[in-house]
């Protein structure tokens, strides 16, 4: 049984992977609430059902079924079965959200990524047992920034979402075309922090971008975030195209930037 997990606000992008899971290995083996949960069945029994025999848990992750209780408990269940090797779990990624810990050890497809044909091809392939599974490998960051703007100016938030980080040390990648006089950048979480403007950065992807360079003399820990705020000078707009942390000397690492104000 291939059993999909997912929350009703992802159904139109959802559906489309059920159609062709059903028309490639047939309804009854998979589980779709739209189609096997029919109306006078009871809910929480047809999901046991399911759960029950499940061998591949396709975890549709997003922003919206992290906030599911429902989902989460079906994950959870999952997760116990896939340990106790009668259950395999497949994670397909929706949107930029972030991986809950305990499936950073899976690779998982990126439907966010790479679209919807290409993941359901995926889907397909992996359920076939072909070895062309080929998904994007996630790697566990702690840090996450939140690229928003409000009257006209733009804010970077930089949040430890786990754990601590000691280094408070960030660049923020901007245009090659975008010189220091353009730009007025400040942190706004602390009064006391340090500051400058790098010019001509190659990242290892070969793309070269100038930076904002701001740093703060503390560590960066969960609830108490690293804000900066950016505003072009004249009628230059500035673009944030990246964020950089500074894990040790010198060593830079790309952390994950959703374009959205955090969630309070």
């Amino acid at each position: 049984m291939i059993f999909l997990s997912h929350t009703h606000k992802d159904k139109p992008i959802v559906e489309q992977i059920a159609i062709r899971l059903r028309d490639t290995f047939g309804q009854d083996q998979v589980f779709y609430d739209s189609w096997s949960i029919q109306p006078g069945d009871g809910i929480i029994d047809k999901m046991n059902e399911g759960l029950a025999n499940l061998k591949l848990f396709l975890f549709f992750v997003s922003k919206n079924s992290l906030q599911s209780n429902l989902v989460k408990l079906e994950w959870q269940n999952a997760v116990m079965k896939a340990s106790s090797g009668h259950a395999k779990i497949i994670p397909v990624k929706l949107d930029d959200c972030l991986m809950p810990p305990i499936l950073m050890q899976s690779l998982y497809i990126n439907l966010f990524g790479q679209g919807l044909e290409v993941a359901l091809r995926q889907i397909v392939d992996v359920v076939s047992g072909k070895n062309t599974f080929s998904p994007d490998s996630q790697i566990f960051s702690n840090l996450r920034a939140y690229l928003y703007k409000e009257n006209e100016i733009t804010f970077v938030e930089c949040h430890a979402e786990h754990f601590m980080e000691p280094i408070s040390h960030f660049l923020f990648l901007v245009d090659p075309a975008v010189n220091k006089a353009d730009v007025t950048f400040q942190c706004v979480s602390e009064s006391s922090f340090r500051d400058g403007f790098n010019v001509g950065l190659k990242l290892n992807d070969g793309n070269i971008y100038n930076a904002l360079f701001l740093a703060i003399d503390k560590a960066t820990v969960p609830g108490f975030p690293f804000k900066i705020s950016v505003t072009g000078n004249g009628q230059k707009e500035i673009a944030i195209r990246g964020v950089m942390h500074e894990k040790k000397r010198n060593e830079w690492r790309i952390i994950p930037l959703s374009l959205s104000k955090p969630a309070v």
